[in-house]
C-alpha cells in the first residue's frame, strides 16, 4: 500500500510528512525567480511520488503471470509483492534525514535516478530470485526520492498555494492506486513487443527518463547537516522486521521448520533492543530513529496500532483479490485490473472527501469506516462466486478503508510542531508495515486454504474472516481518537 496524507486547514503544514531535522530554518517565500516555474516544480515531484505508489500496486495484476513465467513460488510471489514495501517502510525514515542532511533537490533526484535504474532491473530480471532483490532495491530508493516531495511543496509553496498543492498530493497518492491496478492489467495484457508483466516494471523507465528536466527546475537547497543517522536503530529495526516477515513468507512452502519459528522468537527479541537502542541514543542527545518522546505524544499510540491494522488488510486484500480473480474466476489480466476500479474509485472518492467533513464529524468517521470495512469483509466469502456482488462487497471495502488518510492527519493534531517530522515518519512507516505484515500473514492463509487444487473460493471465505476481525481491532483502537479533543483541555 502506498503512502498517504490528507491535507486539512486544522493540521499543522509540516505535520505532514517526515521532512528534516530539528532547527530548520523557517520555510522561505519562493523567490522572485522561480514563482514562474513554481507549477513545473510541484509537476515533477507529483509525477516522482505518483510512480513510487504506481509500483506497490501495478504489481499485483501481474502475479499469476509472472509465476507461470518465471515458476515462482508462492513464497517467491509474495515476496516479489512484499519486497518493494519492506525496504520502503524500514528505509522512509532515513530516507527523510538524509534529505535533511543532503539536501531535498539531491536526495530526490538521487532517489529518481536510482529507482529508474531498479525498475529497469526488474523489468529484465531473468529469475525469480534476482526480481525479488531488484525489488528490495526499488523500495530503497523509493524511500530516499519520496520523503522530499513534501519538504520540497513546503519550501516553494505558502499559504492557500500549499493547501492547494497538498490537494494534488492527496489526489496523486489515491490515483496511483487506481491506475496502479488497472494500468497493471492493461499491460500485461497487452504483451508490448513480447514483454508480458516485464511492462508493469520498464513503465517507470521513459517516464524516469522524462524527468531529466528536474535538476534544471527543481530549487537549489543545501543540507543543514545536524544529528548523524541512528545507524544502529536502523539495523535492528531492519532485522526485526526480516526475522519476522522471512518465516511467515516461506514457513507454507517449507513446512515450517524449526528455523522459522526460531526467527519469529528471535524478532521479537530484536524488537526490545530496537527500543533500548532507541533510549541509548536518546538518553546521550543524539535523535534515535523512532523518538521515546513521540511515542507519548497524545493519540499516537491509538492511531499507530490503527495504522497498522487497517493497512494489514488492505495490503492482503489486494494480494488475495487478485490471484482469486485470476484463479478461480479466470478473468484476464486486464478484466481483474478493470475489476478494481469500483473499489479503488471509491477508496479514493472517501479519501478526498472526508478531510472536509467538520471537526465533530471527522474523528468519528475513522472508527465507523474501518468497522464498515470489517461487515464488508465477512461477504468475501459469500459471493466469492463473482459477478455483480463480488464486485459490489470489494467495493463496499474500498468505501470503508477510505478513511485510512484521516488517521495521519487527526493522529498529528495534537503532536508539537518540533515532533511532528518524527511523529508522521513512525505513523508513514507503520503503515507501510502493515501491508507487509498483511502479504505475509493473510497472504499465507489464503495460499495454504487454496491448496495445490487452487480453490481460491474457498479460501476467500477464511480470509474474510480474517480481514473482518483486523479491521475491527484496528476500529477498536481508533476509537479511542474520538475523545482526542479532551486532550487539549489538560
Amino acid at each position: 500500500m502506498p503512502r498517504f496524507a490528507a491535507p486539512t486547514d486544522s493540521v499543522r503544514a509540516p505535520s505532514a510528512a517526515p521532512t528534516s531535522n530539528r532547527g530548520d530554518p523557517p520555510t522561505p517565500a519562493p523567490p522572485p525567480g522561480r514563482r514562474a516555474s513554481a507549477g513545473l516544480v510541484l509537476g515533477v515531484v507529483l509525477v516522482g511520488q505518483f510512480m513510487a505508489n504506481l509500483d506497490v500496486s501495478i504489481v499485483n495484476v501481474a502475479l499469476p503471470v509472472l509465476r507461470t513465467d518465471l515458476r515462482v513460488s508462492d513464497a517467491g510471489l509474495q515476496l516479489v509483492a512484499a519486497g518493494y514495501l519492506i525496504s520502503y517502510a524500514v528505509l522512509l525514515i532515513t530516507g527523510a534525514r538524509l534529505g535533511g542532511i543532503l539536501g531535498y533537490r539531491r536526495a530526490f533526484l538521487a532517489g529518481l535516478a536510482a529507482f529508474t535504474l531498479t525498475s529497469a532491473a526488474c523489468g529484465f530480471a531473468p529469475r525469480a530470485g534476482s526480481l525479488i532483490g531488484f525489488r528490495f532495491a526499488q523500495g530503497a530508493s523509493a524511500a530516499l526520492m519520496t520523503p522530499q516531495v513534501m519538504s520540497i511543496i513546503q519550501r516553494t509553496r505558502s499559504g492557500p498555494a500549499r493547501n492547494r498543492a497538498l490537494g494534488y498530493f492527496a489526489a496523486v497518492i489515491a490515483g496511483g492506486i487506481v491506475v496502479g491496478q488497472a494500468a497493471g492489467g492493461l499491460l500485461v495484457d497487452a504483451d508490448l513487443f513480447g514483454s508480458g508483466w516485464r511492462a508493469v516494471f520498464l513503465v517507470n523507465v521513459p517516464v524516469g527518463l522524462l524527468l531529466i528536466v528536474a535538476p534544471r527546475v527543481l530549487p537549489a537547497d543545501r543540507g543543514h547537516g545536524g544529528p548523524a543517522l541512528d545507524l544502529p536503530g536502523l539495523a535492528t529495526l531492519s532485522a526485526a522486521v526480516l526475522l519476522f516477515v522471512l518465516p511467515l513468507v516461506l514457513g507454507h512452502d517449507l513446512g515450517w521448520p524449526a528455523w522459522t519459528f526460531a526467527s519469529l522468537g528471535a524478532s521479537v527479541v530484536l524488537v526490545g533492543v530496537f527500543v533500548l537502542v532507541q533510549r541509548h541514543v536518546a538518553a546521550r542527545g543524539g535523535r534515535p530513529l523512532i523518538s521515546p518522546r513521540v511515542l507519548r505524544a497524545p493519540g499516537l499510540p491509538a492511531a499507530g496500532v490503527a495504522l497498522l491494522l487497517a493497512p494489514c488488510t488492505w495490503g492482503a486484500f489486494l494480494f488475495t483479490t487478485t490471484l482469486h480473480l485470476q484463479g478461480e474466476l479466470e478473468l484476464s489480466p486486464l478484466r481483474s485490473g478493470l475489476a478494481f476500479i469500483p473499489c479503488v474509485g471509491a477508496f479514493a472518492l472517501v479519501s478526498l472527501s472526508v478531510p472536509r467533513l467538520s471537526g465533530r464529524l471527522r474523528r468519528p468517521a475513522i472508527p465507523v469506516g474501518l468497522s464498515f470495512a470489517a461487515v464488508s469483509y465477512l461477504f468475501l466469502g459469500p459471493t466469492a462466486g463473482g459477478g455483480v456482488p463480488y464486485e459490489v462487497v470489494t467495493t463496499l471495502v474500498g468505501l470503508g478503508l477510505g478513511v485510512m488518510p484521516l488517521i495521519i492527519s487527526v493522529a498529528l493534531e495534537h503532536v508539537p510542531v518540533e515532533d511532528a517530522p518524527d511523529a508522521s515518519g513512525l505513523l508513514l512507516t507503520l503503515l507501510q508495515l502493515g501491508q507487509v505484515i498483511g502479504l505475509a500473514t493473510v497472504g499465507t492463509l489464503f495460499l495454504t486454504l487454496a491448496g495445490d487444487t487452487g480453490a481460491t473460493g474457498h479460501a476467500e471465505w477464511g480470509v474474510g474472516w480474517a480481514l473482518a476481525a483486523l479491521a475491527l481491532l484496528a476500529a477498536a483502537s481508533a476509537a479511542f481518537l474520538v475523545r482526542g479533543p479532551r486532550l487539549n483541555r489538560r
